[in-house]
This record gives structure tokens, C-alpha cells and sequence, in this order.
């Protein structure tokens, strides 16, 4: 296929969405009206399978399928990152070196790393009932841990954050997602159908399924968000090229 004719093809399609678009947007309800359609569908499916949060409701029940494929995709991002940012022969591993941190930065360093976690914690376990959920609370939590590299020094992260640990989390988090929605199937539904009680209506165990999938988020988005953080920040601070050591050589 040549150039031109990939173009046209190209402007073909464009103008295609385009077309479809505009007239989407002509179907829309009118800014500031009373008229709804999916908000409204959105909060009373919500309500009738005792989701406080609707928004948690439309993430993990209404549209539980799309958020796999987000979750997949961040799951997919830390393992090419893990490929691509893994030791390579040529590069050698130095100890960091300790860090000198000042006393108000590592006091309020200190103070902040638990009650970051103790709120990103909450806001995982709360995700059905009150605004946040998996997404939100996993980044919250992966936070708190490095604010111990801002109070002290990469050593005292590296001693709470044993990255394959992490990077099995990561992995299980993705497979208890998927796990849940192979169970809705066992049980005659489809796939990631809310299958489970839906409990009593604004308590920690309602929800059926929700609560679940949001847990399994927490856990890949906090686990993956730490291997991230652990792949790039080993590049930065411990691992060394071998160009770097044999310039190094040559200077002495």
C-alpha cells in the first residue's frame, strides 16, 4: 500500500468518526437540563444492588469488563517496564549511599508515611460506600511507603519493599480480579456479573461483587505502582553502566 493511498484511507476513517460524532453530539440532552438517561439508568442500578457509591457501581458491576481492560493495562505497563529496565550484563549494582535529610523533612516525613497509609487504606476498603475506591486508594498507599525514601534514605525503603514480593502482589491482584469473574460464570452468569448478595445497603460488606473487584484494583494499582517506582529509581540510584565504570577507569 503506498503512502497516498494510506492517507486516503486514513482521511476516509477520520471523517467517518467525525461525521459520527457531530451527530452524537446533536442527540445530546441540553446543558443544564433535568434530563439524564445515564446518570439516572447509572444510580438506580446502583441502588438496587446496594452500592452506596455509584460511581464504584458503574467501575466494578455496570461496566466491571472495561475496568479489567484499564487494570490490564497498567498491568501490561509494569511488566514491560520490569523487561525493559531489568540488569543488563554490561551494568554493575552499587550500595546506595546513606542520605543526609533535614530534621523538619524527615519529621514530618515520619508523621505523614502513617496516616498516608492508614488513608489510603481506608479509601481501598471504603471504595463502595464514599467517593475513591481501588484506583485512588492503591496510588495513595504506594505514596506512603516511599515517604519513607524522603525521610531517610533509599536503604530504608528497599528494607520494607522486597520487589518480588510486589511483583507477585501485582500479578495476584490481576488474577483475583479475573478469578471473580470466572466464579460469576460457574454460577450459570456471565462474565463479572454481580453475582453475590448484595448485603445490607451502606455497610462494608454490601455491594455483592464490588467490594471484591475494588479490593483486587488496590491491590495491582498499589503493588504495580511500587515496582514501577522500584525499577525506575534502582536506574537512578543503585544500578551503574559499564560505559560509566571503564569512564570512571580511565579519569583515575
Amino acid at each position: 500500500m503506498s503512502s497516498r493511498l494510506r492517507l486516503w484511507v486514513l482521511a476516509a476513517g477520520g471523517l467517518g468518526v467525525a461525521v459520527l460524532f457531530v451527530l452524537a453530539c446533536f442527540d445530546l440532552p441540553a446543558f443544564g437540563g433535568l434530563r439524564h438517561p445515564y446518570g439516572d439508568r447509572a444510580v438506580h442500578a446502583a441502588l438496587a444492588r446496594h452500592t452506596a457509591n455509584t460511581v464504584s457501581s458503574v467501575n466494578f458491576d455496570q461496566r466491571a469488563f472495561d475496568t479489567l481492560g484499564e487494570e490490564s493495562i497498567l498491568f501490561g505497563s509494569v511488566v514491560g517496564t520490569v523487561v525493559l529496565l531489568r540488569q543488563t550484563r554490561d551494568e554493575g549494582r552499587l550500595p546506595p549511599e546513606p542520605a543526609t535529610v533535614a530534621p523538619p523533612v524527615r519529621r514530618y516525613a515520619l508523621i505523614a508515611l502513617p496516616v498516608t497509609l492508614l488513608i489510603g487504606l481506608y479509601v481501598i476498603a471504603h471504595g463502595q460506600l464514599s467517593p475513591g475506591g481501588g484506583f485512588q486508594g492503591g496510588v495513595v498507599v504506594a505514596t506512603a511507603l516511599h515517604l519513607l525514601y524522603i525521610a531517610v534514605d533509599y536503604r530504608a525503603l528497599e528494607r520494607i519493599r522486597p520487589v518480588g514480593l510486589y511483583e507477585v502482589a501485582d500479578a495476584a491482584g490481576e488474577a483475583a480480579y479475573l478469578l471473580v469473574g470466572t466464579a460469576a460464570l460457574v454460577t450459570g452468569a456471565a462474565f463479572l456479573t454481580n453475582f453475590l448478595p448484595y448485603g445490607t445497603f451502606n455497610t462494608l460488606s454490601s455491594g455483592g461483587t464490588v467490594p471484591l473487584l475494588n479490593a483486587a484494583i488496590g491491590v495491582e494499582v498499589a503493588c504495580g505502582v511500587v515496582v514501577l517506582l522500584a525499577r525506575f529509581l534502582d536506574q537512578a540510584v543503585e544500578i551503574e553502566s559499564g560505559d560509566r565504570d571503564d569512564e570512571a577507569e580511565a579519569g583515575t
